[in-house]
């Protein structure tokens, strides 16, 4: 018995042909993306926020979700307030702080 010939020489993906998550239903992944794309918050921050929402959601299932949707790595900080600031030498024993307030909720 002779195997069909393919179409293509490319190899096929292999699983379901549209990925989506099994823990999380349409609309809550929609949320999810949503509130990564608007806010631009590490993973964590992202999971701490949303866990108030949905109880369910796990780490793992949040990075899986992002890196399915291409956003689970940050884009660079660009900006006026970004431009590449470089520290003054100073002598070995100084000790420099910058202070800053992090909003995480």
């Amino acid at each position: 018995m002779a195997a069909a010939a393919a179409a293509s020489v490319e190899d096929e993906r292999i699983g379901p042909k549209a990925p989506r998550s099994s823990s999380l239903t349409e609309a809550e992944e929609a949320a999810v993306v949503t509130f990564r794309r608007t806010t631009h918050l590490p993973l964590d921050d992202c999971l701490f926020a949303l866990q108030c929402f949905i109880p369910h959601l796990t780490r793992s299932s949040l990075h899986r979700l992002y890196q399915r949707h291409d956003i689970s790595r940050l884009p660079r900080e660009t900006g006026p307030n970004t431009k590449g600031l470089t520290l003054r030498a100073y002598p070995i024993g100084y000790l420099h702080l910058d202070i800053c307030q992090v909003r995480t909720g």
